[in-house]
């Protein structure tokens, strides 16, 4: 995405050319901003544009945005310059088409390849790479430099993320998202040279370092020098053991993003192929996370109601998203206290299958396993949390990402687009509307004052009473307030941890007037979890998916948590009343301070 170069409302005009075509164009603006406004591309790989975030990475530092300055007076003037940092001036001459500037774009490729491990088949990227698009773009057919190459051993440490620094091309894009987007401040350009890299501090292993595993990096990476861990093998062998009896949940914003990977349109609805491609693929059950997501608001929102009724900690910061929670411990130690109690709703799930699920079924929770499928790669880090567990038994035993997913569809032969729709299995398979907004900013929030507005005034939400509009949008940062009987209920909504830090800040130094406050760690939202679909970068695609995230609340028969009626069911049959003994101690849980690095 570049900035819309037509709307500069009373800036200054400039006249340049490229390629000979003359062009009027606002003041300040890059080579490489004018050339999407000549229709001309000019390859990049270090350049990122998040324009919705008015966010640039402009490190200049691959090359491959080469173009030349031409002076008709004297030619020997003429010379090279990055196009994505060189700004325009009035009476600029530019060519991206010379020898020399194509020379030069090729030539930054080449180098970068001559370094860079001959593995593209075996690649988790390939095909999703971006300087492998590059190569086949600028024609680069063989290497003519042959010597020394980077042999650092892959960092495997987490349970989430994967360093393969003999990749790192040193674009530092992920630099960018981890501490200008994300503020965690983790990933930084280690040595120098020939050998440089992006780690962290000193190299220490990821597992050691103060890592979210938001995913933010893995987002934007153009290489494979970061990825998820893959888990999809054990998965196989899961459903390849006659023993266990496998089960699985799709989070909401798989069913949005799914699809990209199959060719459709961004935004696509494919919940229902989804469900027959798992049932397909060997799984004993497929279930809706969703059902999680209303099982945490019955949780949540009579957490907070205890809290507002009762004079406890406000703020109540919503509990949904692990790599806000692991920000937290990490960054702001001292406000543990704030966030709900309740484990994310994926989590929640597990503990139901290995409870009250193996109980109804007359299964050892033992042979049971519990496969997440999430647009997040913090939850697999999650999952892996001593304090998740219950009787030595992890809730979730296996977490894969919406790629991931993809990647195993296709290994099955299953031609996804031509699937019919299949229904999840019950029971744990009845939704409702605010159980599906939690793939979105905003989402959680919404879902929780729905529940809360009708249980502390009595009075039933109709039609579109149940969308409070003032929590929606792609904002990364939204403040509103709700009137819930004689209450204000004044709500923070950040998304993205930059926008989170500024919201715990405020609460921090006791500036804060909210009662909720709703974080989740990626942009967006889940749907721009950094498990989902590669978007490059581009926000409309990221824009879809949250479309059609309401489209599929406003066609949901039920729209609110606590209308659930299995739901309902498992409290009467098995949990008690919410926020209860039993609920407590199944589905809630603690945090720990952790150490900053």
């Amino acid at each position: 995405m570049v900035k819309d170069l037509k709307n500069q409302g009373n800036i200054k005009k400039i006249k340049i050319k490229i390629n000979d075509q003359e062009l009027t164009v606002p003041e300040g603006i890059t080579i490489l901003e004018a050339s999407h406004e000549a229709g001309v591309k000019i390859p990049t790989l270090c350049h990122l544009d998040l324009h919705d975030l008015q966010l640039y990475n402009k490190t200049a530092s691959c090359r491959v945005c080469m173009v030349e300055l031409v002076d008709s007076q004297d030619k020997s003037r003429n010379k090279l310059v990055p196009s994505c940092v060189t700004k325009a001036y009035d009476g600029m001459a530019v060519r991206t088409d010379t020898i020399r500037a194509i020379t030069a774009r090729r030539m930054a490729v080449e180098l970068l390849l001559s370094n860079h491990p001959n593995e593209c088949f075996t690649c988790p990227k390939n095909l999703e790479c971006e300087l492998q698009s590059l190569a086949e773009e600028l024609n680069v057919r063989e290497i003519r430099w042959e010597g020394e190459r980077m042999n650092y051993p892959k960092d495997v440490s987490s349970d989430a993320i994967v360093k393969d620094a003999n990749k790192c091309i040193y674009c530092r894009r992920c630099e960018t998202a981890c501490n200008v987007i994300q503020t965690c401040g983790i990933l930084s350009g280690i040595g120098r040279g020939f050998e440089a890299f992006v780690g962290p501090a000193f190299n220490i292993p990821m597992v050691e370092s103060s890592c979210t595993y938001c995913g933010q990096c893995v987002q934007v990476c153009p290489t494979a020098a970061l990825t998820e861990m893959y888990h999809t093998d054990k998965v196989w062998e899961a459903l390849s053991d006659p023993d266990k009896h496998v089960v699985v949940q799709t989070a909401p914003a798989i069913r949005v993003a799914l699809g990209e990977l199959f060719g459709m349109e961004a935004g696509t609805i494919v919940t229902g192929k989804m469900v027959t491609a798992l049932k397909r693929m060997g799984f004993d059950a497929v279930f809706d996370t969703d059902f999680g997501a209303d099982l945490t608001i019955m949780e949540e929102a009579s957490e907070f109601i205890y809290r507002l009724e009762n004079n406890k900690t406000l703020p109540m910061l919503t509990s949904c998203c692990p790599a806000w929670v692991k920000f937290i411990e990490h960054q702001f130690p001292e406000l543990l206290e704030i966030p709900s109690t309740c484990k994310s709703p994926h989590i929640m799930f597990g503990t139901i299958a290995k409870t009250y699920y193996a109980e109804k079924n007359n299964l050892d929770p033992d042979n049971i396993v519990v496969v997440s499928i999430m647009p997040c790669i913090a939850k697999k880090a999650e999952a892996a949390r001593p304090e998740l567990t219950k009787d030595k038994r992890n809730n979730v035993d296996i977490v894969i990402t919406t790629r991931e997913l993809g990647a195993m569809i296709k290994e099955a032969g299953i031609e996804f687009d031509h699937l019919p729709d299949s229904e999840f299995d019950r029971p744990l398979g009845e939704t409702t509307g605010a159980s599906v907004i939690f793939g979105t900013t905003g989402g959680v929030a919404e879902a929780a004052v729905r529940t809360a507005y009708e249980w502390i005034t009595g009075e039933k939400l109709k039609g579109e009473d149940v969308v409070f509009k003032q929590l929606r949008g792609a904002t990364g940062l939204k403040k509103a307030t709700v009137e819930i009987g004689d209450k204000e209920i004044n709500i923070g909504i950040a998304s993205g941890l930059g926008n989170a830090r500024t919201l715990l800040e405020e609460i921090r130094e006791g500036k804060s007037k909210y009662e909720i406050i709703e974080i989740m760690a990626c942009p967006g939202g889940c749907i721009g979890g950094g498990g989902q679909p590669y978007h490059h970068g581009n926000d409309e695609i990221v824009r879809k998916r949250q479309e059609a995230i309401y489209r599929e609340d406003k066609n949901k028969k039920l729209r609110k948590s606590h209308e659930n009626l299995e739901v309902l069911k498992l409290y009467e049959e098995y949990l008690g009343k919410p926020f209860g003994e039993k609920a407590h101690k199944l589905l809630h849980t603690h945090y720990e301070e952790r150490e900053r690095i």
